[in-house]
């Protein structure tokens, strides 16, 4: 099942996010996140109006993905920045394909235009993933992490939603 999250997902979202941290290059973070830190983060989702949501499975959050800005400047509030993450027991099972389906559909309904997706170059499940919604490889970025005593390369992927016209008010 997919949900919108809760504050009380937040322990487990927090647990999915540190493995990402501490045992692949998803995160290109070294230092695992408080549970204050994941609070914030979700009251600036909320506040922002951003999606957070998270694949439940016999009663526990598996996964989550959200949306984010993708720059600050006023011109790119059309544009997002999705994330996603499985908890390591659960990957390969569907939950990713599930979380994106869904973001895309918030934000199809956000009336975004694009959602670019920041991924390490050598995680090829989801370059696939994405691929397989529609994404685009826009942007390599060669050696601009270091993580587990290696140089990491960085690809944005990019998805244009269906053709949408600018709002009147841009008109």
């Amino acid at each position: 099942m997919i949900r919108p999250a809760i504050a009380a997902d937040l322990p487990s979202i927090l647990d999915i996010y540190n493995d990402a941290i501490l045992n692949t290059t998803a995160v290109y973070d070294y230092v695992p996140h408080t549970l204050a830190m994941r609070e914030s983060w979700f009251a600036a989702k909320q506040q922002a109006g951003f999606p957070v949501l998270v694949a439940e499975a016999q009663s526990q959050v598996v996964g989550f993905g959200a949306l984010g800005a993708f720059r600050a400047w006023e011109a790119y509030r059309y544009t997002a920045e999705n994330s996603l993450y499985v908890a390591p027991q659960c990957r390969g099972q569907g939950f990713g394909k599930q979380l994106l389906a869904q973001l895309l559909q918030a934000a199809a309904d956000m009336q975004l235009h694009a959602i670019v997706a920041g991924i390490d170059a050598d995680n090829s499940v989801s370059l696939k993933l994405h691929e397989q919604f529609g994404f685009q490889e826009v942007a390599h970025f060669p050696q601009v992490g270091y993580k587990f005593d290696r140089w990491l390369d960085l690809k944005f992927m990019q998805c244009l939603l269906p053709a949408s016209d600018l709002p009147a008010s841009l008109l």
